[in-house]
């Protein structure tokens, strides 16, 4: 495959918005993307964005591509790879899902068989070059199908290959993860308007405040725990507020979140 392959999205939502965002901010060219979705008037907007080809014809768009991204809901995957299978099944491209919960082996006969396939979870950060991916590659794959797939993932942020069976657990983890984020970080801002700060300047801080938490966790190499303990002086401000927080169930309540969003991501694929 070429190093600058025609990519194809079938599928126009915030996630492959996101991806395509980030490719272009990353130096990868519009002119290899083409985009298509049944929303002729959503398409437009996508072209009159990032400049890249658009059609609501599935089966054109996969024709065109090296590699095919299927970026549709789960409900509607089979019907959309039923109709493109006869295209793909002749051209071969590497084939890419982001669709949460199906397996690869479901994909594979949805597609008449033999192609190969990657799937991936990334989220919505790799609009602005933040993501955090995980993929699995496919019986029918190379190690070379993977590497082309991490580049181009790498180019909006960070992706780890784990095995098919944990694609679940990056999807309620990192897929899921930013809305998490979000709460905390509104949350965080509503405490500091109510000890008085401008929304404004609350929002901010409390954003930029988890920002720089995550680089610490990042580029230290530190244990979060360790980091934490860092901050809460012994009978200081920190120690009671990660006392209230333990009261109110955080941690709990984040844990479950995880998992009841990777249990829904099972779901979704025997549905």
């Amino acid at each position: 495959m070429s190093t600058s392959p025609t990519i194809s999205f079938i599928g126009a939502g915030n996630m492959a918005s996101a991806i395509i965002g980030g490719m272009l901010d990353s130096g990868f060219k519009a002119a290899n993307i083409w985009v298509s979705a049944p929303d002729d008037n959503h398409l437009q907007s996508i072209r009159k964005q990032f400049g890249v080809s658009v059609t609501t014809d599935n089966r054109y768009c996969a024709e065109q591509a090296d590699m095919v991204v299927l970026a549709v809901k789960p409900q509607v995957m089979a019907s959309v790879c039923s109709d493109i299978a006869p295209v793909v099944q002749n051209t071969r491209p590497l084939m890419v899902s982001i669709a949460a919960g199906l397996e690869a082996s479901t994909l594979d006969e949805w597609l008449g068989g033999g192609l190969p396939l990657v799937r991936v979870m990334p989220n919505t950060p790799a609009l602005v070059g933040e993501g955090a991916c995980g993929y699995a590659i496919g019986q029918a794959a190379t190690a070379e199908d993977g590497e082309l797939v991490k580049r181009l993932l790498s180019a909006v942020g960070v992706a780890y290959e784990v095995k098919e069976r944990l694609i679940d657990a990056v999807t309620g983890l990192s897929g899921s993860g930013p809305a998490y984020g979000y709460m905390i970080i509104e949350a965080l801002s509503d405490g500091g308007v109510a000890a008085g700060l401008p929304r404004d300047i609350s929002t901010r801080l409390a954003a930029q405040t988890m920002l720089g938490a995550a680089k610490m966790v990042l580029e230290t190499g530190k244990h979060p725990g360790e980091l934490k303990d860092m901050v809460c002086s012994p009978g200081g401000t920190t120690i009671e507020g990660v006392h209230e927080l333990e009261e109110g169930g955080v941690r709990s309540a984040l844990i479950n979140a995880v998992r009841a969003a990777t249990e829904r991501a099972v779901e979704l694929g025997l549905e």
